[in-house]
């Protein structure tokens, strides 16, 4: 960072520290991170930021310049090896932050070659997901959720429906087992929130070698299965490594992009409650209250003059997709049309490859709970809502409704006779499941 850089005066209700950083979390962050971004624009387009107590960062906020660093490869790296004042062990190794910057040997932490071999195995994988199938399972899952809520007439949609709703639609895709299913949410879940997470992040990777262990010696129609048999011949720990980024890369940031459209939905009187208006509110939350709104973490290959800013080689250079989307410039590109160009899936070589399952398993999500439940209301006020805390992750913590209560289901959890074909075998593998028993307790309630 250029030591001339100006320290503008932050406004009330937006800190900035001494050296003139602006701390991206806490409570006062997670309430309003936009009027932390306006602020942050007043340094240009990069801003001095602190991810967490230690860990600096340079934070892209225009959406010109995030395009062209998303975009130029060459100039800007990939591989987390590189972070400077990690390797000079300026960053505190147990910073909640740490788990999800860390290299790992993934997809996302690659350049060059090396990078293309594992996104073309990752790319062709997905692209071999049944998308009527998947929106068939999203349509069951969901019928499933509001039948453990409907007949009350209230619930809470992030821990009733769209904190479960992911685990069960990644539990059936990837072909995970009950209890690797629930320990796998939870370390996704904790290293985005940085609560335990380099606990969660052990949980995580454990999890999904079991997976991977289990999928060589019994393999299925299932993402883990097609990945294995990729003609890249990733070794198991390439595996681990490329199914924890997708499963990462999807589960939490798809249960916030359910729920911020749902709670976009019922704040925004101009959203029709079904219909075609839907997509449009899915869209319009990806521009303004993105899922992921900072990430995309670069570094510099050598020094470099870039935005008006000098970087040295290995600083740390992250793209605020939420201010970026934002940004002043942009507002007369989205009245006249460009409604999808934000950068909610990212840009360039490293853009997110399953935006179109995460888009559909969204829509189907939301439009069969407005479906099924066409007078839900928001039961307490907007103000009074709260959100997870942290840089990389922007979700509510609670979203409470209410609603006509709907009839009694007439179908219970593990009563019923056992169709033949796929849901017997589904029922066999839920009596394998170990844990909590609701991955079971779902394909019990599939059979009449």
């Amino acid at each position: 960072m250029d030591a001339n850089t100006p320290n503008p005066v932050p406004p009330p209700g937006c800190p900035a520290h001494a050296d003139g950083r602006i701390p991206l979390y806490g409570p006062d962050f997670a309430a309003d991170p936009h009027a932390y971004y306006d602020f942050a624009r007043a340094y240009g387009p990069t801003a001095p930021v602190e991810l967490a107590p230690g860990v600096d960062a340079s934070l892209v906020t225009d959406y010109a310049t995030a395009l062209r660093l998303l975009q130029d490869s060459g100039t800007f790296r990939k591989d987390a090896r590189r972070w400077r004042d990690f390797n000079e062990g300026l960053v505190p190794r147990d910073s909640p932050v740490v788990p999800l910057l860390a290299y790992r040997p993934n997809a996302m932490f690659s350049d060059g070659a090396e990078h293309l071999r594992l996104r073309q195995a990752i790319t062709d994988t997905m692209a071999r997901i049944d998308t009527g199938q998947l929106a068939r399972s999203t349509e069951q899952i969901s019928d499933y959720l509001i039948s453990q809520f409907g007949s009350r007439g209230s619930a809470d949609l992030m821990a009733d429906y769209a904190k479960q709703l992911p685990l069960f639609v990644f539990n059936e895709l990837f072909g995970c087992p009950a209890d690797i299913g629930d320990r796998i949410l939870f370390g996704i879940s904790g290293m985005f929130d940085g609560v335990n997470a380099e606990r969660a992040a052990e949980v995580l990777f454990g999890a999904v070698g079991e997976l991977v262990g289990l999928k060589r010696s019994r393999p299925g129609d299932d993402v883990t299965s097609w990945l294995m048999q990729h003609e890249a011949r990733l070794s198991d720990e390439e595996m681990v490594y490329q199914l924890s980024l997708l499963l990462g890369a999807g589960a939490d940031p798809l249960r916030n992009l359910i729920g911020n459209t749902l709670h976009r939905i019922l704040t925004h009187d101009e959203y029709a409650r079904q219909g075609g208006l839907i997509d449009e509110a899915m869209e319009d939350t990806l521009w303004e209250n993105p899922p992921v709104p900072n990430l995309a973490p670069h570094y510099p290959a050598a020094d470099v003059e870039f935005a008006g800013q000098t970087f040295l080689a290995g600083d740390l250079i992250m793209v605020s997709f939420a201010a970026a989307n934002n940004s002043p410039s942009l507002a007369a590109a989205r009245q006249s049309g460009s409604n999808r160009s934000h950068l909610a899936w990212s840009a360039g070589p490293h853009a997110c490859p399953s935006k179109d399952p995460a888009r559909q398993v969204t829509m189907a999500a939301v439009e069969h709970l407005l479906n099924r439940i066409p007078d839900i209301q928001a039961a307490v006020p907007e103000n009074s809502l709260t959100w997870r805390p942290g840089p990389f992750t922007r979700g509510l913590t609670a979203l409470p409704i209410r609603f006509t209560p709907l009839p009694a289901p007439d179908r219970v959890p593990g009563q019923g006779h056992t169709p033949a074909g796929e849901r017997a075998e589904q029922s066999a593998s839920a009596h394998r499941a170990t844990s909590t028993g609701r991955w079971s307790q779902f394909l019990n309630w599939l059979t009449r």
